[in-house]
């Protein structure tokens, strides 16, 4: 079995359009939430959002490239691009090699709603633009990025709701690890805009905290209503030891293990058990135990029944060694389906710079989410090994355990 590498990564995200500004932001605490108004026109109860801007691709990408990318497949060919650079492959590299991706995604609302509403008002199809079809389906990320980089590996999507991100990790991680391929680009996107949210605004999934949107976002904490929407892309470039050592590449982590399950029970409300056992089944994987883990990234969202099974299995698992927890989507929001690849990289920054983000907003813990080690500041803090969690609708559950190579601060 090949170890696993991590030797690059980039990040889209509403604390930061780049690696150094995202690590500022977590070091400082710094929220992306505001406030959308036009979510208040169409109808939403809650306005509140993560937002980043969409990236100037004209001049970059020619027509033919843009035409087919929905807003997702532009934040992730930004991050993937910052990846490949701090891995130090180009693209002749690529061309002369095997490189495969793996990327979650598990929408693409706009494109699909603006493509019906031309069919509707037109009744015409030929109305329809070329690009809309590759822009609507969920594998817009993978099959752009694919043709832009000329990638020759393997090449599709991982839809898991929020889990989708860190899945594609775990995936990603096994092929090396079998020996399948030998690098592979992993990540998670995100689409941000009202279409893609309104059924999440519809279930009363989000808070509704809008005098103080950087508040609103209160994960572990007592008075928790819901969380965010935020979107945005971050890849990570996996690839085996062997041909890490053998590029000369920076190794900035090394995963240790991948552990999965499905609840099986309720399509949208968590329980305790399933993500107790993807902890379980990551730390048996690692050949690690719950001691050696010094950081857990929760992926708490700000719900009351979702934070408070988190807590619980959290406790179960890691209630005697107690490592440090918190939250990044207290600042960025609940990144959906790009979380779980956004977190890793979040939680590596933290481990290259020796600090442990804080869990913001956390002011009052109820009687579950009190027996955790929650950092409610920035903690100086070595990181030798961290465990990031993602969770999503229909019980899916993803857990990941990378340990620190010692050889790079990002």
């Amino acid at each position: 079995m090949n170890r696993v590498v991590i030797t690059g990564m980039g990040i889209y995200s509403v604390i930061g359009k780049n690696l150094d500004e995202v690590k500022d932001s977590l070091y400082l605490g710094k929220s992306g939430i505001i406030l959308d108004p036009l979510r208040k026109e169409m109808g939403f109860r809650s306005s509140l959002t993560g937002m980043v801007e969409r990236p100037v691709l004209k001049g970059v990408l020619d027509r033919r490239m843009r035409i087919g990318m929905a807003a997702q497949a532009e934040y992730a060919y930004i991050a993937t691009l910052e990846a490949l650079k701090i891995a130090r492959i180009d693209q002749g590299y690529l061309d002369d090699h095997e490189v495969g991706i793996l990327y979650g995604n598990d929408s693409s609302a706009v494109p699909v709603v603006e493509s019906v509403d031309i069919l509707r008002t037109k009744k015409d199809t030929m109305m329809i633009g070329s690009g809309y079809i590759f822009q609507a389906m969920n594998s817009t990320v993978s099959m752009n990025l694919s043709v832009i980089f000329r990638l020759r590996g393997i090449n599709f999507t991982i839809a898991g709701a929020c889990a989708s991100g860190s899945h594609a990790i775990g995936m990603g991680y096994l092929m090396i690890k079998q020996g399948l391929q030998d690098i592979i680009i992993c990540g998670g996107a995100q689409e941000i805009n009202p279409e893609s949210t309104a059924s999440f605004d519809a279930l009363n999934a989000f808070s509704t905290h809008e005098s103080e949107p950087t508040k609103a976002s209160r994960p572990f904490d007592r008075n928790r209503d819901g969380l965010v929407p935020s979107g945005g892309a971050g890849t990570v470039i996996l690839e085996s030891y062997s041909s890490a050592v053998n590029r000369g590449a920076t190794i900035l982590g090394e995963v240790m293990g991948y552990g999965f399950s499905s609840n099986g029970e309720h399509i949208s409300l968590p329980n305790v058990e399933g993500p107790r056992r993807a902890m379980q089944k990551a730390l048996k994987d690692s050949g690690m135990v719950a001691s050696e883990i010094d950081y857990i990234n929760a992926h708490a969202t700000s719900t009351q029944a979702g934070d408070l099974n988190e807590a619980h299995a959290i406790d179960d698992v890691f209630g005697r060694t107690k490592p440090l927890v918190s939250s990044t989507k207290s600042m960025t929001g609940h990144e959906m389906w790009m979380g779980g690849a956004s977190e890793v990289i979040y939680s590596t920054l933290m481990m290259k710079n020796s600090f442990v983000a804080p869990n913001i907003n956390f002011d009052n813990p109820d009687e579950i989410t009190g027996r955790l080690n929650i950092a409610s500041s920035t903690t100086p803090y070595e990181i030798n090994a961290f465990l990031s969690n993602s969770f999503g609708f229909g019980g899916t559950n993803s857990a990941l355990i990378i340990r620190n190579f010692p050889n790079r601060v990002l």
